[in-house]
């Protein structure tokens, strides 16, 4: 049996806006941008090297505007690879994004911690 994750649903409040900061920052591609038939937008983003990615859902009720930025009640709500962590720091400083934990250094890997347009925090890892 195989099992792969997809996608995991990020609540935006803006698709363009959150598409562009992904892409800027992580060299996120749009996968699919398809509108439905009642209006609804489904926007899903991929990354270089895998098969799973974001879906971005515009947050509608109060409820869900509520939880956007705060899916995860304040800890991390994903997780990236990288093979090259300083480039990628350097360039979320270039863009100004907030980084909520420098750069740390153990044995067998690296890592950091940033904000994205919406507060929710991303952890960066390389593995040596």
């Amino acid at each position: 049996m195989k099992i792969s994750l997809g996608r995991i649903i990020l609540l935006v409040n803006d698709y363009d806006k959150a598409l562009t900061f992904y892409e800027e920052n992580l060299n996120a591609k749009i996968l699919s941008d398809t509108p439905s038939r009642s209006g609804k937008r489904y926007l899903h983003i991929g990354f270089e090297g895998g098969n799973s990615g974001i879906w971005f859902l515009k947050a509608e009720t109060p409820e869900q505007q509520a939880q956007v930025g705060r899916q995860t009640g304040g800890t991390p709500i994903m997780v990236f690879y990288t093979n090259d962590l300083e480039e990628l720091y350097q360039r979320l400083m270039r863009n100004k994004v907030k980084i909520s934990k420098q750069p740390v250094s153990e044995e067998g890997f690296s890592f950091l911690h940033f904000l994205d347009l919406y507060g929710n925090e991303i952890v960066l890892v390389q593995l040596d």
